[in-house]
């Protein structure tokens, strides 16, 4: 087969045949096809698309580009979530010892932050002595005795998505909804859970910056992972400012354990269960969404999920102590409020300079080999639509080094804008999709 016909194929907005992604994709994973004609075939993917079909495809050989993680051994019905990527989106910390209390079976394999979007690895690791860097014998053998465990994504899982991932991000191929939809839905596929619920986010501080493509892109990964015979259930929640009001790994360990002690109602409580109400559907414990968040709240009101989320910690070597003495985390050397200069309404926030002022104080990396600040973060004192006047302060702000603070700081005040009459309300969750 000459991979440049293929190329010349979709140039001309013509489909491609089952043989000939399998062709393109294990080129990729085998090197037998050169980045340059993977690029030019990514660009004319990214110009003129791939149909439901041609997208499933892609995602199903993608998938078995690698291993497949084994979860038979694990009794029960084994349900993924996976998250777009936001801010102060610390969803996993709460839902995953919440509906393990519950007795739903999670293993789950989590990222570390990358650019403006936190890492669920990198927040548990801000916990002293927590492991997360488990074998997927050792993931599975605690699940069978504990119910939950939280590992690292093993490199031997989707490797052709690697090396698409890789050119994409340098040759401006990045915004393709089934390319993103296949690099997500191969990961989740090759991960091993019976069923996947997707949290697909919108807004200023997501990759989807409106309903609609958000809406295109949660259809097409539900596409997908109905044709590889799994169940699929998507939310469409709002990313137009944080999810929550703690920004920073272990402050989002902080705010994950307040919501679990019954501390918290605010939007990241609200998404979390959503999510974790999808989760107990799927996985057979609960009859309906109704159902599902009357058990999980039952679960912060006696404290089990808490104890779940504490026996993780244990389990992983963490010290789970922090979870009633939150100084055992650490804390910065500078701090910093960030001050309001006019009166008015908070009318809208871009959370995505919200995200890259919370890397500037050492919350995340701008490259792999960038070295975290486990201390620093952002405790937002405002949400949209809040009335302000000069000198209240809307965050409080944390870092090693007060320069950091202050470069932190400039890049929140021009995140928002002040308005005389507030905005209009939008809903936390746009649509809900299986």
């Amino acid at each position: 087969m000459n991979f440049v016909d293929l190329i010349i194929k979709k140039r001309n907005r013509q489909r491609l045949e089952e043989k000939e992604i399998e062709f393109f994709v294990n080129g990729a994973a085998k090197g037998t096809i050169p980045d340059y004609q993977i690029a030019a075939m990514l660009m004319a993917i990214c110009i003129n698309g791939l149909d439901n079909e041609e997208t499933a495809c892609l995602t199903s050989e993608m998938t078995a580009s690698g291993k497949i993680l084994d979860l038979s051994r694990i009794r029960g019905i084994k349900v993924d979530k996976h998250s777009t990527g936001g801010v102060a989106d610390t969803t996993t910390l709460i839902l995953a010892p919440l509906t393990a209390s519950l007795g739903l079976p999670v293993i789950k394999m989590c990222g570390r932050s990358l650019g403006h979007t936190g890492g669920t690895l990198d927040k548990l690791e801000s916990i002293p002595g927590m492991k997360t860097r488990l074998t997927a014998d050792e993931a599975i053998e605690q699940v069978n005795s504990k119910g939950i465990a939280i590992m690292g994504q093993t490199a031997d899982l989707a490797p052709a998505d690697k090396v698409l991932y890789e050119l994409r991000d340098v040759t401006g191929t990045v915004e393709s909804i089934p390319l993103i939809a296949a690099s997500i839905m191969s990961k989740k596929l090759a991960a091993g859970a019976d069923a996947i619920v997707l949290d697909v986010k919108c807004g200023s501080g997501a990759f989807m910056k409106t309903p609609e493509e958000a809406l295109r892109l949660a259809e097409t990964m539900l596409a997908a992972g109905k044709k590889a015979g799994k169940k699929t259930a998507a939310l469409i929640t709002d990313m137009n400012q944080p999810l929550g009001s703690f920004i920073g790994n272990s402050l989002e360990v902080i705010e994950a354990a307040e919501i679990l002690k019954g501390r918290n109602d605010n939007d990241l409580k609200t998404v979390s269960l959503a999510l974790g109400s999808k989760m107990l559907v799927l996985g057979g414990i609960a009859k309906d969404g109704k159902e599902g968040l009357e058990m999980l709240n039952e679960n912060i009101e006696n404290g089990r999920g808490l104890k779940k989320f504490e026996e993780l910690i244990s389990l992983q070597g963490g010290n789970p102590d922090v979870l009633y003495d939150y100084e055992l985390l650490g804390s910065s050397l500078s701090s910093l409020s960030v001050k309001i200069r006019q009166s008015g309404f908070i009318s809208s926030i871009d959370t995505y300079k919200i995200g890259k002022a919370s890397v500037v104080l050492g919350c995340g990396r701008l490259s792999k080999t960038d070295t975290i600040d486990y201390t620093a973060g952002i405790i937002m004192k405002k949400r949209l639509g809040d009335p302000v006047n000069p000198g209240d302060t809307i965050a409080e702000l944390f870092a090693a080094d007060s320069e950091k603070c202050r470069e932190a700081a400039e890049i929140m005040r021009s995140a928002l804008t002040i308005t005389t009459a507030p905005p209009k309300k939008s809903p936390l969750i746009l649509y809900e999709l299986e």
